[in-house]
């Protein structure tokens, strides 16, 4: 029996690539019809499909067509141009995979905030988001990403029981400032380390990096204090927003004592 072949509309039912795509696979020299009719109609062959479905596979992967084309010319049998390419497909989704859980961590900050007790207001819950946007301003793609790096070697728990840390350690700040206790005591001192372990803990190890993502965020600190210092007292439940910028200078002020 005459091997079958395919006509260019019946690989695209048969494949689920469109019309589109296979006219232009064709146009980039990716996967061609080895044969035409005498009418000039395009005959995809056995060999031709089994091309199609490695590019599919491939092009899954998340390589691009320049890349797919590279693997396909080197050949089945050499397989380390293919390794290299998905070692570097991988290196770029664990980036992706990092950036998307550091905006995932963001949304469901937000999302708790607002099922929170009390519903904070519109224009405290816009300035929340104000703030969020202008420290992405401050720091560019290297530095979320060597941070939301750190995150992740950290781990989820880790990073939750830190999160869980500071939440205590500022409760505590808090009670000592408002029973007046001098920011010189040894237990404020203790709790002032404490804090500052917490934040060293999410240092990357890189100093040029954790200088400037410390510098962005005092100037994100100087020009939205207020602002923070709202989203802060509105996650914990406290009735006076501007705490948090009392808490800060108690802080500074007990590391200096």
């Amino acid at each position: 029996m005459a091997e079958e072949r395919w006509s260019i509309g019946d690989l695209a039912s048969a494949s689920g690539v469109t019309l589109r795509t296979l006219y232009y696979y064709d146009e980039i020299g990716l996967v061609s019809a080895s044969e035409r009719t005498g009418a000039g109609h395009r005959r995809y062959t056995a060999a031709d499909v089994q091309r199609l479905y490695r590019v599919r596979a491939l092009t899954q992967l998340g390589l691009s067509l320049d890349e797919v084309a590279t693997v396909l010319r080197s050949g089945a049998e050499n397989l380390t141009a293919l390794r290299d390419l998905l070692a570097a497909q991988l290196a770029d989704l664990d980036v992706k995979a990092r950036r998307i859980n550091e905006v995932r961590q963001r949304v469901l900050g937000l999302v708790e905030l607002l099922d929170g007790e009390t519903m904070p207001e519109p224009e405290r819950f816009l300035g929340t988001l104000e703030v969020t946007a202008q420290l992405h301003g401050h720091l560019s793609e290297q530095h979320w990403d060597a941070l939301a790096a750190r995150r992740a070697e950290l781990g989820d728990d880790t990073v939750d029981a830190l999160r869980a840390e500071w939440v205590t350690i500022v409760t505590e700040l808090r009670r000592h400032l408002v029973n007046g206790t001098p920011a010189r005591d040894s237990a404020v001192r203790e709790l002032a380390g404490r804090w500052q372990r917490v934040a060293e803990a999410f240092r990357t190890g890189q100093p040029d990096l954790d200088e400037r993502i410390q510098a962005a965020g005092e100037v994100v600190w100087r020009q939205h204090g207020a602002r923070i210092s709202e989203y802060v007292s509105d996650r914990a439940g406290w009735s006076a927003p501007g705490e948090m910028a009392d808490i800060v200078d108690y802080v500074q002020r007990a590391m200096k004592s």
